[in-house]
C-alpha cells in the first residue's frame, strides 16, 4: 500500500517500488558478539530497457527522501561526487564544497546513467 505512493504517475513496477521504499526506510544495524558492525543500509541498482521509467523513479525517491540528492552520471566525475573545490568571486578564496555523496550523507544519492562514468570514476565511488 505504501509503495503504491512511490511515484503514482507510473504505472506497474510494484516490485521496484518496493525495494525503494524499503531503501527509504532502511535497515537495522547489527552488532556482532565480536564487536563488528554490519550497516543496514540498502543499495538498489535499477537497470533495464531505456524508457522504463528508471529515471523518473530516482528522481521521485530523491525528491521525497529527507537527504535526497538526484545526479547524473554523465555530467559528473569520481571526484565531483565527493568533494569539489571552488573559487569565491568577491575574495578570491578557496573552498572546499561537499559533493552529491556527502550531501547525501545518509540518505539517498540517485546517480543515473552509472553507464556513462568513465571506469576509473565508478571504481572511486
Amino acid at each position: 500500500r505504501l509503495s503504491s505512493s512511490i511515484a503514482p504517475e507510473i504505472f506497474g513496477h510494484e516490485d521496484i517500488k518496493r525495494a525503494l521504499l524499503l531503501q527509504l526506510v532502511g535497515g537495522c544495524t547489527r552488532k556482532l558478539p565480536d564487536g563488528m558492525r554490519i550497516r543496514g543500509d540498502v543499495n538498489i541498482c535499477l537497470m533495464g530497457d531505456p524508457g522504463v521509467a528508471k529515471s523518473q523513479l530516482l528522481k521521485h525517491v530523491a525528491s521525497i527522501a529527507p537527504r535526497g540528492v538526484y545526479t547524473t552520471g554523465k555530467g559528473s566525475s569520481g571526484v565531483g561526487l565527493t568533494a569539489a573545490i571552488t573559487k569565491d568571486l568577491t575574495t578570491g578564496e578557496m573552498a572546499l564544497e561537499g559533493g552529491a555523496l556527502v550531501l547525501a550523507d545518509q540518505g539517498i544519492c540517485a546517480i543515473d546513467e552509472f553507464d556513462k562514468m568513465d571506469e576509473s570514476d565508478r571504481t572511486a565511488i
